[in-house]
């Protein structure tokens, strides 16, 4: 590598790529389950990838662990107990814990090298690692969600990366059904859910398969994300019951007591408003 390197990420779906100038590969491992390479970049701050995919950097990280958080827990009325499936960079479960109410937070992602090397990395996403009350597992997070108490949880984020190799398994019916089972009846379930520009129909796909295992309100949240393909992204929230809705505790998001670089009750307000060819596309 010279003392500088542009670095692309081609995506065939959208037939584009994103490039970085990096200056040298600080690390990299092969877990039991994925190549996790971390790179400094002049720019972006450090880079990583995993099995050539960009998942995060620390200028733009931002963006979507917060919206990968906090739109669900201030929707919610009270929540206290929450799941984290994936999220091994574990930006997203120090989001939930700046929420006070949160009693517990556990976090599951299959690979351990994920976390060990955010820690090295990007220590700043792993500051509420210690916190009381953080549980940090290493496992199947097919097979937790399946070995959840009923009812048992107030909200469960799926923070995985694309549907395919590890991930695949948490995009279908039979994860929904496990998720569904363990939440309460007010439970909410997010899933990140890709570009609403070039995946569109992966969307729709997975709001299907929610359906089917039970789930019958869905609210698709727009944010910006640089890094990723097309640098505009998604989540995806639902419901057990529709009468439930997606209004949220407008108040208490802009008197929270912490900091965000993005979220607000704005931001939230504006990302539930669609542009017109993502909500036709979605449209029940």
């Amino acid at each position: 590598m010279t003392d500088t390197t542009w670095m692309y990420e081609n995506f065939e779906p959208a037939g584009s790529a994103i490039g970085y100038r990096v200056t040298r590969k600080l690390d990299e491992v092969q877990s039991p389950f994925q190549k996790i390479e971390i790179y400094e970049s002049t720019d972006w701050g450090n880079l990583m990838l995993i099995d050539g995919a960009m998942m995060l950097t620390t200028r733009d990280n931002f963006l979507y662990h917060e919206m990968m958080s906090h739109p669900a827990l201030f929707t919610h009325a009270d929540p206290k107990q929450v799941v984290i499936i994936g999220g091994g960079d574990c930006g997203t479960l120090r989001e939930v814990l700046r929420h006070p109410g949160v009693e517990k937070a556990v976090q599951c992602d299959i690979d351990e090298q994920v976390t060990r090397m955010a820690e090295k990395y990007f220590p700043e996403l792993c500051e509420s690692n210690g916190d009381s009350r953080a549980q940090l597992l290493f496992d199947d997070g097919i097979a937790y969600m399946a070995n959840c108490a009923p009812s048992s949880v107030d909200i469960v984020i799926v923070d995985s990366t694309d549907p395919v190799g590890p991930a695949e398994g948490l995009f279908n019916r039979a994860f929904y059904e496990s998720c569904f089972r363990a939440l309460k009846d007010d439970g909410i379930l997010v899933q990140q859910s890709e570009s609403p520009l070039v995946l569109l129909d992966l969307i729709r796909e997975m709001r299907g398969e929610m359906r089917k295992a039970g789930f019958n309100a869905f609210q698709t949240l727009p944010f910006p994300q640089p890094c990723y393909p097309t640098g505009w992204w998604s989540c995806t929230l639902a419901r057990k019951h529709g009468d439930d809705g997606f209004g949220f505790r407008e108040v208490d998001a802009r008197d929270k007591a912490f900091a965000t670089k993005y979220y607000s009750a704005d931001t939230h307000k504006g990302a539930a408003t669609l542009p017109p060819f993502v909500a036709a596309a979605l449209a029940e």
